[in-house]
């Protein structure tokens, strides 16, 4: 009985569903990394932020000690699948990083304004889109220096540094091909902004699988710990769902890929449009009005008993198609006529023959019977028709 309910029992699909928010256990969430946080900055206090870093990132009260005279700073915390804060927030973050506090972002997708304030490019690997079945990343140990490998058999969203100025800018940690997708930026004060590009890398499904929890400890170890606050952003959450569509669009080379593909196409479509010929109506084929003429005539001359009469228009006719078609005189209607005749038709020598002979019995005659007269037009018929 037991192995029947297994083999009958439905197969659990993973949700792949990615929100990176933190009160979600779904296998894309990011509650293990939340809930983590107590672990890495045991003395600091955990807030969650719902404003604008406009709001509370000036006048942070940096300048207050405690009674060792240690100078308090806090962590700033963000994971979500965009990150675009304007210039009055970038400004408002590096104001933040100057008085010496941390912050560490990890998102798909970096506004351009802000990377291009750090002169730092970024670029999608569009290779994990169609190869969404593994995903590897390295950190640096931040004691020993020492690059550890990740891997999971999830989703690899993810992103890459394509250039950026060494001068300023460390490398902590890299993806599958070695490329920069963990960085971070000192400031005189004491400050630090760390730039994650992997934020995959801080789902509930990755942390999970087998002694990837060792990502995070060494990831987040590079933060102070002695933070007096460490505070996890809501803010930038201004959409809960990410989708693929969503995050390639909002990079400018995809974007206009797409924009010149459907322009493209619509190209194609005005010309091919143009190119197509419209339906030509269908024309039916001319009546023989002239077959229909000599059906009357002779219909005509058969009511009046003339078969004579009757029998020559018949033989005139005949005579006048085969000159017409065959381009053969009639002026002899003998053996080699009939010869000739049935070589250009095609028709059988005897009958041609045969036909051949009843005209000539019609000129030599001064009367035709009825049954004469049937035949002979049955003969022609049966010539007509094969001819």
């Amino acid at each position: 009985m037991a192995i029947t309910s297994c083999r009958f029992k439905k197969e659990k699909k993973l949700n792949r569903y990615v929100s990176l928010w933190r009160k979600d256990k779904i296998p894309y969430g990011t509650f293990y990394a939340y809930e983590s946080l107590g672990y890495i900055f045991p003395d600091s206090k955990i807030s969650i932020n719902e404003s604008s870093p406009v709001k509370f990132m000036y006048n942070t009260g940096n300048d207050a000690t405690d009674s060792n005279s240690t100078k308090q700073t806090q962590a700033y915390i963000v994971i979500s699948p965009r990150v675009i804060p304007d210039p009055s927030e970038i400004n408002a973050l590096m104001n933040f990083v100057g008085q010496g506090n941390t912050v560490f972002i990890s998102t798909f997708y970096f506004g351009d304004s802000l990377l291009n304030y750090l002169k730092i490019k970024s670029g999608p690997d569009f290779e994990t889109y169609f190869n969404i079945d593994t995903f590897k990343v390295s950190v640096l140990n931040p004691l020993s220096n020492e690059s550890l490998s990740f891997e999971y058999p999830g989703d690899s969203y993810g992103n890459y540094v394509q250039t950026l100025d060494s001068q300023y800018v460390s490398i902590l940690g890299k993806d599958a091909k070695g490329r920069p997708d963990f960085v971070r930026l000192n400031y005189k004060g004491g400050g630090a902004l760390y730039l994650h590009f992997a934020p995959m890398a801080f789902t509930n499904f990755f942390l999970l699988h087998k002694n990837n929890k060792a990502y995070y400890d060494n990831a987040l170890s590079y933060l102070p710990k002695s933070v007096s606050e460490v505070k996890w952003d809501d803010y930038f959450r201004y959409s809960k769902d990410f989708s693929v569509f969503s995050f390639l669009f909002n990079i400018p080379a995809f974007k206009w890929a797409i924009w010149l593909l459907l322009l493209l196409f619509l190209f194609i479509y005005l010309f091919e449009s143009k190119r197509r010929q419209r339906m030509i109506p269908s024309i039916n084929a001319l009546r023989n009005s002239s077959l229909d003429f000599v059906k009357t005539i002779g219909r005509l001359y058969y009511q009046r008993k003339d078969n004579l009469n009757l029998a020559n228009k018949m033989s005139a006719h005949f005579l006048g198609r085969v000159r017409a078609k065959y381009n053969l005189p009639t002026s002899m209607l003998n053996a080699e006529f009939a010869e000739k005749l049935s070589y250009k038709s095609g028709y059988q020598k005897e009958l041609v023959q045969d036909i051949v002979d009843s005209l000539n019995d019609i000129q030599l005659n001064r009367s035709l019977s009825d049954e004469n007269l049937l035949q002979l037009n049955e003969k022609l018929e049966a010539f007509y028709k094969h001819t």
